[in-house]
């Protein structure tokens, strides 16, 4: 099978700012632009932000609706972390290890945008996580 690109769109109010965040802050590559849409690379899968005029709003938990990667190097999540920091980019859930001890057991942080959109970063200390151990309930946090 060839490599297959993951693509997602989402609202922003504003494309100067939303590019403001996603290049110069969280490091994407920008692509396509116009008025009304702004095409990005984010580790090699298409993000997509268009502009609405819809009101948007803060989630009240990172639950249901964010979206995000996972790393399968542990030093790729720490040099992410590391650049939002220096960036001083908004955590909306401070970095943490989840399950600790486990085999579920991640490093995960949260950013919101200037839009509300959360974004999850994480890294699974065993792989087979990400999919698998199906002996396990536990999945994020408590709502």
């Amino acid at each position: 099978m060839s490599k297959t690109l993951f693509h997602l769109a989402f609202p922003v109010t504003d494309i100067a700012q939303a590019k403001a965040y996603y290049v110069d802050g969280l490091g994407c590559t920008p692509g396509r632009e116009n008025t009304h849409a702004l095409i990005l690379n984010l580790y090699g899968h298409q993000l997509v932000a268009h502009l609405t005029k819809e009101p948007l709003t803060p989630q009240r938990t990172i639950y249901p609706r964010h979206f995000g990667l996972i790393f399968t190097e542990q030093t790729d999540w720490e040099t992410l972390l590391q650049h939002v920091q220096q960036k001083q980019l908004s955590f909306r859930e401070l970095p943490k290890n989840r399950f600790p001890g486990s085999p579920l057991e991640h490093r995960t942080f949260f950013l919101e945008d200037p839009f509300y959109n959360l974004m999850e970063f994480k890294y699974y200390c065993h792989p087979e996580a990400i999919f698998g151990s199906y002996e396990y309930a536990e999945i994020g946090d408590r709502a």
